[in-house]
């Protein structure tokens, strides 16, 4: 990656520069053969450790983050400021690109979603996702024409940076198991210019077949929520380019935290400490602190 000297000491210069080349590694694996796994890291030490376990790519997770911070995982609870410093610090964590879950673009309007890509972009991202879910239980999805031109006006404002959008029909997610609604959707998106097309809540291969067919572009597929799970062998073969885990890994770890303290609160005993990964190890995932 590009040194802050090699933009000529400038700071801004280098952030550009930085970008640029993390937006260039980042399209070229949705250009490859084959399916890749971007993870989603939580935090700046879970960036980190993902970072040097090998992933080539990393995504935030508004979940995560949440339960990081003691939240349930909904648009009211994390506002776009949170979101982004949340993804800042993910960012200047690693040198792998990443991309974030932009929610619903924080507001319904289609100048709403440009003006999340634009700051998402100024953050460092090289990457986003925009849904058209709308947060409202009693009419959970944007109508279709809105839909469409929300993902529009963020597409021609992820244009004039380096950042791919990813348009998601969360249909799935909001009780609306209409695979034909979701592929005529996600149809639309890529028409206005979306780059990753994506549909949570998928339910079988056969499904996940009939998204990747209906379209020409990358499709990403999130892994870790209930229900089914497949290999990443057969994702790429039904025509998955990138495989994301969501909330998953940060649960993963909610999970053994728990298991830890019910082991001692009802047992009186410390072997989880057996599992646990030891501090050397976390030590040298994580940057030595400025003097």
């Amino acid at each position: 990656m590009p040194s802050p000297t090699d933009a000529g000491d400038r700071p801004e210069a280098a952030f550009a520069a930085r970008r640029a080349a993390r937006h260039a590694a980042f399209r070229a694996l949705h250009q490859r053969p084959g399916a890749f796994v971007m993870p989603n890291p939580w935090d700046a030490g879970s960036a980190r450790i993902l970072t040097a376990l090998g992933f080539e790519a990393l995504a935030t997770t508004s979940a995560g983050f949440a339960f990081s911070i003691g939240r349930r995982d909904s648009q009211a609870a994390l506002p776009r400021e949170m979101i982004l410093a949340n993804a800042r610090a993910i960012v200047e964590a690693t040198e792998l690109p990443v991309s974030a879950d932009l929610e619903d673009g924080f507001g319904p309007a289609p100048e709403d979603c440009a003006l999340t890509v634009r700051l998402a972009a100024e953050a460092g991202l090289v990457g986003g996702s925009i849904e058209d879910a709308t947060g409202d239980p009693a009419q959970p999805i944007h109508p279709f024409a809105q839909a469409v031109e929300r993902v529009a006006s963020a597409a021609e404002e992820a244009r004039r940076h380096p950042f791919l959008l990813t348009a998601r029909a969360e249909n799935f997610l909001w009780g609306r198991p209409d695979l034909d609604d979701t592929i005529r959707r996600l149809q639309a998106f890529e028409a206005a210019g979306a780059d990753v097309l994506y549909a949570p809540g998928l339910r079988d291969l056969a499904m996940i077949r009939a998204v990747c067919a209906a379209l020409s572009r990358p499709v990403n597929v999130v892994m870790g929520l209930a229900g089914p799970t497949f290999t990443v062998a057969e994702l790429e073969a039904a025509g998955v380019k990138r495989i994301s885990v969501g909330g998953s890994f940060a649960r993963a770890a909610l999970g053994a935290l728990a298991r830890a303290a019910r082991e001692v609160k009802e047992h009186g005993t410390f072997s989880y400490a057996g599992d646990a990964m030891s501090a050397r190890e976390a030590e040298s995932y994580m940057a030595a602190a400025a003097r």
